[in-house]
């Protein structure tokens, strides 16, 4: 039986990866873009998608896998925008509904870490678990849930990287870059944060600089806390400063130590890192698109 094809999304602020894919094992095609305006980075996108679809075979269905702040409710009037987001030119795009209108489409829309989270629930990391959380820690903090299969979702997907965390003792001073809430813990432990901060990426700093304690023991109080919340069977995390060597190590152990032993799950047994590697958010495309053809219209 042929599989269908699907046109997979991760769309971020720095770049965007598209794809032609059948399944997690399956990837046909891909392209890179770089995130300049919305006419260009989407106008690109679709013209290689209708190129690559001309060339592989019609499309079921389209997965997207965004940054945000987005628009997930789709009785709302801008379903599907990219709303308030701190990258220039980008608010209010309309995204999920000009991709699905140009190809003629159904399209499954979600932030790109539900992706993620979603797509490592099925076939990486978190597969087999009731409950796991898939965290990416570079150029901006997010992080997504997934319950019994299902991205969490409130009034809005969940935004990790706001929440509030106590300052490290030697790092009072640093007021943090996040332009809503400064010193929160994509304010103080995001990738820009850390060059604001030491003036280079975390990896480039020598290994016994303060800073890699500093960041373990900001990103292990965001463990914790999602402990204390739900109690994940694992916490994934993923991005370009928890591939600094050593820090996953250091954060497993200073979330151990502040756990205190507390909880059912021990840190250092449930952090990991992605089982799908850099291939999660385009895979979190995927899921979406399967599950929005799957979805009764």
């Amino acid at each position: 039986m042929t599989r269908p094809l699907f046109g997979c999304i991760e769309a971020g602020g720095t770049k965007f990866v598209a794809g032609i894919v059948a399944g997690p094992d399956d990837v046909r095609e891909t392209a890179r873009f770089d995130t300049l305006t919305p006419d260009e980075t989407i106008g690109a996108t679709l013209d290689w998608l209708r190129a690559a679809q001309d060339q592989h075979g019609m499309l079921a269905a389209i997965g997207i896998a965004s940054f945000g702040p987005i628009e997930l409710d789709r009785n709302a009037p801008n379903w599907g925008h990219i709303t308030a987001t701190t990258k220039p030119g980008w608010s209010d795009t309309d995204f999920a509904g000009r991709i699905g209108r140009a190809l003629g489409l159904p399209v499954g829309f979600d932030t790109d870490v539900n992706g993620a989270a979603l797509a490592e629930s099925r076939w990486g990391a978190g597969r087999g678990k009731p409950a796991c959380v898939y965290v990416t820690i570079g150029t901006g903090i997010g992080g997504g849930a997934i319950v019994d299969g299902k991205p969490l979702q409130g009034l809005s997907h969940p935004e990790m990287g706001h929440i509030r965390i106590p300052r490290h003792p030697k790092d009072m001073q640093f007021p943090g870059i996040c332009p809503f809430h400064a010193d929160c813990l994509e304010g103080l432990a995001s990738g820009p944060a850390i060059k604001a901060r030491w003036g280079m990426s975390l990896s480039e700093l020598p290994s016994d600089h303060e800073a890699h304690s500093i960041i373990a023991w900001y990103i292990a109080h965001m463990v914790v806390t999602l402990q204390s919340i739900m109690e994940p069977g694992c916490v994934i995390l993923g991005g370009g400063v928890t591939a600094t060597p050593a820090l996953l190590d250091r954060i497993c152990a200073q979330a151990d130590e502040l756990g205190r032993g507390y909880f059912r799950g021990k840190a250092s047994d449930i952090i990991v890192a992605p089982g799908l590697g850099d291939k999660a958010g385009l895979l979190g495309g995927l899921a979406l698109a399967q599950d929005i053809l799957a979805t009764p219209s």
